[in-house]
């Protein structure tokens, strides 16, 4: 029997094909309006949902979905996919853990090495005209700072450990015996042994406003902050006041808290480098995420265990 999938994602299409091929058969809403039509129409047909950390899916949703049996969620991230409400129905919650933390890491350092050696503003004033060659801070051999160390975390160390010849530390909710970096009890203490802090956890209530006027403080005035996570991680108040008064150097970020929306603050500061929550959007990883996904529906579907399980 055909199995309906709800694809609320809109950045893997050019993939999607590969669930059409194994017969799944999709309804596509990637707006809220087209979602919620899609729910009442298609309700009783719609056996999973295929969404993304922030897109989610809600109590609410759920409740109206009396076929829902899986809830796939594109990447790593799922704050907004409510786990009490899909554990309560029975409904398996699935990740992309892994699957785009090359494309993740790659970025973090991209935005590492622009914000750190003012690529974007030395490229802005050399098309102007201008040749301002301003001296800029080195990256090797300093100390990096991961704030969790899952797939992207790691990813991330390795690149700058064996490219880079970097000191890595780390904080994560536990310690992990199966690396060589040096974990730290807290993101405070984390801070106050980084130049670089860049931050990799999971979003949600556990992980909110991790970074803070503390952390920020002892990251210091020649430190820089990277987040290729999720914006709730950071106070972004305290972090433009930061970067306003020179208490840290700089901010790469991929990640705000009302995206599309970019706080005109921001926008404002020199010391910042800004993109638009791409790190993820590779062609590989688009297509290794979906691959992924098709995986854990041939699992699911054929009684087996799914490959990468969310439990709360």
């Amino acid at each position: 029997m055909t199995k309906t999938v709800l694809v609320l994602v809109e950045t893997v299409d050019d993939y999607l094909p590969l669930l059409d091929d194994h017969g799944y058969r999709l309804i596509y809403a990637k707006t809220p309006t087209l979602r919620a039509e899609s729910i009442a129409r298609h309700a009783a047909e719609i056996d999973v949902v295929l969404t993304r950390g922030p897109l989610g899916i809600t109590a609410e949703e759920i409740a109206a979905l009396p076929a829902l049996r899986l809830v796939c969620v594109i990447g790593a991230g799922y704050e907004q996919v409510d786990l009490v409400a899909a554990a309560a129905r029975g409904i398996v919650v699935t990740n992309g853990a892994g699957a785009n933390a090359s494309a993740v890491a790659d970025h973090a350092m991209a935005l590492l090495f622009a914000v750190v050696r003012d690529i974007a503003q030395a490229d802005a004033t050399t098309r102007l005209g201008q040749w301002n060659r301003v001296i800029s801070p080195s990256l090797a051999g300093k100390r990096l700072g991961i704030l969790g160390l899952g797939a992207v975390g790691l990813a991330i160390a390795r690149r700058g450990a064996l490219g880079f010849d970097m000191q890595v530390s780390y904080h994560n909710r536990s310690r992990r015996d199966d690396v060589p970096y040096r974990y730290c009890e807290s993101v405070l203490a984390l801070a106050r042994e980084s130049d670089f802090l860049i931050v990799a956890t999971p979003g949600g209530a556990t992980t909110r406003a991790l970074v803070g006027r503390e952390v920020l403080d002892a990251l210091g005035p020649q430190g820089f902050l990277v987040n290729i996570a999720r914006a709730s991680v950071v106070s972004t108040a305290e972090m433009v006041a930061a970067l306003r008064e020179g208490r840290i150097a700089g901010a790469g970020l991929d990640v705000f808290d009302d995206e599309p929306s970019v706080p005109d603050e921001l926008k404002q500061l020199g010391n910042v480098v800004l993109t638009p929550h791409v790190a993820a959007q590779t062609p590989e990883a688009a297509r290794d995420m979906v691959v992924l996904v098709l995986k854990n529906l041939q699992a699911f579907f054929a009684g087996e265990p799914v490959l990468t399980p969310v439990t709360q």
